[in-house]
């Protein structure tokens, strides 16, 4: 990817996870924003929604980081086990790992201190099908099946690796911040996934006329002295 076509994937990366935080603040942390709209404190209000949209941007970074940190391990991965197929079937298993951690590690000890399994269920259930939506749509746009288990895999155990500050948190409050800093990761490394190819066959044609341009002006200079 060439430098142009990554500044403006990270800077749209940017714009995602920071829209979809402000906009999900408002509806998981309502009960922040409430008494600021009912007393008229619209400027104490548009501060905290920046916050949220700021809270935004940097998880946006963490999922640029761990995206580019998959591309690299599906690299390795691929290397190690030989071929696809079987890097595939250890995708599988560590997707069934991570869910099985997120599940007794991560959730049992929130309900045991009083949460609710019901909060805990949607949110898995957020994730997975949002898994399931991006792989989908990944087949679809690549034509390749293969991809399905590695999009799956990506959304899920990668995800999963960039909520666990929020997963760890025991704070009265950190339900919230568990619920509301899933969204943006999931919407950051779906879009991620998603537009990639666009952005590099966008630099391949960027290289290419850049190498046009440069045998052109060969082409001229070397006219020019004849």
């Amino acid at each position: 990817m060439t430098i142009r076509n990554w500044v403006k994937f990270f800077f749209f990366a940017l714009l995602v996870g920071g829209a979809v935080t402000g906009i999900c603040s408002l509806f998981i942390r309502w009960e922040f924003f409430e008494p600021y709209v009912t007393n008229g404190q619209w400027g104490e209000f548009l501060a905290g929604f920046v916050w949220m949209v700021f809270l935004g941007f940097t998880m946006s970074v963490i999922a640029q980081a761990g995206f580019f940190a998959y591309l690299t391990l599906h690299q390795v991965g691929v290397n190690i086990f030989r071929t696809l197929t079987l890097w595939n079937w250890v995708q599988l298993l560590l997707i069934a790992i991570t869910i099985f951690d997120i599940i007794f590690f991560r959730f049992v000890p929130g309900v045991k201190d009083g949460q609710s399994w019901l909060f805990y269920a949607g949110l898995l259930i957020v994730l997975l099908f949002s898994a399931i939506a991006t792989a989908v749509q990944k087949v679809k746009l690549t034509g390749k099946k293969h991809v399905f288990i590695s999009a799956v895999f990506f959304m899920v155990v990668i995800t999963t690796l960039e909520w666990t500050i929020a997963l760890m948190g025991r704070d009265e409050k950190i339900n919230e911040y568990v619920a509301l800093l899933l969204f943006p990761l999931i919407a950051v490394n779906a879009y991620q996934l998603l537009v990639l190819p666009k952005y590099n066959s966008k630099s391949e044609e960027d290289r290419r006329k850049l190498e046009e341009r440069r045998k052109q002006a060969g082409y001229t200079k070397k006219v020019a002295k004849n």
